[in-house]
């Protein structure tokens, strides 16, 4: 017996290591394949969210079959319950439910670097060479073909979000303000605050939902400022990423609302940065990457996307315990229904203001024209080829 317990020990110890290493492998590998699979996401990801969250399902449901059908639209009903880019939370909801937290981290950055990478590079040749005459006639041609791209993208977001015909009078009067220069921030929580009391109203009874929104970051900057250091480049974008709902091109309003009417931005640049956007692979918020660059060269590029995606992690990983009770609420059904008609309202406001700017001749009006119909009339193309072409045709109008 003095020889047995020792032996038994020893038997358990070498199969607990046993285990132990198997399931590090097991991890290892799991992680190997998430970081395989959004790296070549993120290269390849062209077309907008829609089109990048239907690659992942077709990936990760169909092809490695990682989860169902159904705990897939699970995911996408928290990441529209969460403010940020609904591709990258994806991927970072993907991330974590394969291989862990450390998943999550990888699935997150395989999916955004590789976009802010190609960005970057845009970035330093649009700031080298972008007013230089030979490149001048193909960014002249994309300006138009980026808002023909901005309606056709917003138009089926705009039937989804008007539910009801209250909806549409929230989204006019949103829509108003906003052609009015009021802030963007207190429109879209307006909108949505103010769809809840009305919810309340109707029902006569405040407790039988759970409330939620993100708070943080309400406070603008000051409109005084006519420059920026990096730590207030940072918090510009903290603040957007932590509070943006709705569409990737709800971004370009914020944008507008607080970079160019602070004169940080140009009106031009912001929609040059829209095109990269377009035309680069992964995320649309990796045209962040491009404005920080324009403002504050490598570094603001850095602290701006930063800024504009931590939000996302942090959302993603503390709030995913509570996306049950905030998908079973009422109450912030009604509130996000009416931030989306506000965003839509958004948008269109700042195309109307992007378009008395760069369409001002026939020109332009025949490409606005012509990549409205290709936009409406075709519409699985992929956007980066309609920029293409726009450029294209700025190009050769030049010669007539």
């Amino acid at each position: 017996m003095q020889v047995l317990i020792p032996t038994r020990i020893l038997i358990r110890v070498i199969k607990n290591k046993a285990t132990a290493f198997f399931v590090m492998k097991s991890e290892g590998q799991q992680l190997k394949e998430v970081a395989r699979l959004f790296s070549r996401l993120g290269f390849t990801a062209f077309g907008g969210p829609a089109v990048h969250i239907a690659l992942m399902q077709d990936e990760v449901v169909k092809k490695k079959q990682w989860m169902s059908d159904q705990h897939f639209l699970d995911l996408i009903g928290a990441t529209n319950l969460i403010p940020g880019p609904n591709s990258t939370e994806m991927a970072i909801h993907i991330g974590q439910e394969r291989a862990g937290w450390k998943g999550l981290m990888v699935a997150g950055l395989c999916f955004i670097l590789p976009a802010v990478c190609i960005t970057g590079i845009f970035a330093w040749l649009y700031k080298s060479y972008g007013a230089l005459p030979q490149v001048q006639p193909f960014i002249y041609g994309i300006k138009p073909a980026i808002l023909s791209v901005v309606i056709s993208a917003i138009y089926p977001l705009a039937k989804k979000s008007l539910k009801t015909i209250q909806l549409g009078i929230i989204g006019l009067f949103a829509l108003v303000l906003c052609l009015f220069h009021y802030n963007e921030i207190y429109i879209l929580f307006g909108a949505g605050l103010f769809a809840m009391l009305l919810s309340m109203a109707k029902s006569r009874n405040t407790g039988n939902g759970f409330l939620f929104f993100p708070v943080t970051f309400l406070q603008t900057t000051p409109a005084s400022i006519l420059s920026v250091n990096n730590t207030k480049l940072f918090l510009i974008f903290l603040k957007i990423g932590a509070i943006l709902y709705g569409s990737g091109y709800v971004l370009f309003a914020f944008l507008d609302s607080e970079l160019v009417s602070r004169g940080l931005l140009t009106h031009t640049q912001l929609i040059d940065a829209i095109a990269v956007g377009q035309f680069t692979p992964g995320p649309v918020f990796s045209s962040v990457t491009f404005v920080g660059y324009q403002i504050n060269g490598i570094t603001g590029a850095i602290v701006s996307t930063i800024g504009v995606f931590l939000p996302s992690f942090l959302f993603v990983a503390l709030l995913n315990p509570l996306v049950k009770r905030m998908r079973g609420s009422v109450l912030f059904s009604v509130f996000l229904d009416a931030v989306n008609i506000a965003s839509i309202a958004l948008i269109l406001a700042i195309c109307y203001e992007m378009g008395q700017e760069s369409i001002t001749g026939w020109k332009p009006i025949c490409i606005a024209v012509a990549s409205l119909v290709i936009g409406f009339g075709f519409r699985k193309i992929n956007s980066a080829w309609i920029v293409l072409g726009g450029s294209l045709a700025g190009y050769l109008l030049t010669f007539i």
